[in-house]
């Protein structure tokens, strides 16, 4: 892991279902390396949460998409030797699939469409708050 930050950081995910299947990537970084979730990273300046969860979907798995609305915010505290390394306060999307195969790329290990009901049996290595997310966006 590589030296802790020194404030919060805002990040965007893109939760995509398109044919009964969630989007996930598998972490290729740090936090949460080899962890499965939804694609998505930091929000740049200037930039919404609606904005980032588009782009950085784009540029993992470069999957095309359309950001309808925010479901939720996450919270992401990583402690590392006791003190907090790293926090975010990321801005999970719900988005319409539009067009594309996903292909990791970018921090992203892996890319791929997993269907519902193995996400919410939590089947993989999975980053907090994927299934509560997956449920969100099912309701």
């Amino acid at each position: 892991m590589t030296a802790p930050s020194p404030a919060p950081k805002l990040g965007a995910i893109a939760v995509v279902l398109y044919e009964a299947r969630f989007l996930l990537v598998q972490r290729g970084k740090d936090p949460g390396r080899g962890l499965w979730g939804f694609p998505g990273g930091h929000v740049e300046l200037g930039e919404t949460g609606l904005q980032a969860a588009i782009r950085e979907l784009a540029e993992e798995t470069g999957v095309v998409a359309t950001a309808d609305r925010y479901l939720t915010n996450v919270d992401v505290i990583v402690h590392l030797d006791g003190a907090v390394a790293y926090q975010y306060l990321v801005a999970a999307v719900a988005c319409t699939y539009v067009s594309g195969d996903p292909v990791a790329a970018d921090d992203a290990a892996d890319a791929q469409w997993v269907p519902i009901a193995e996400v919410l049996a939590g089947t993989r290595a999975m980053n907090d708050d994927v299934i509560r997310v997956a449920k969100l966006m099912l309701a």
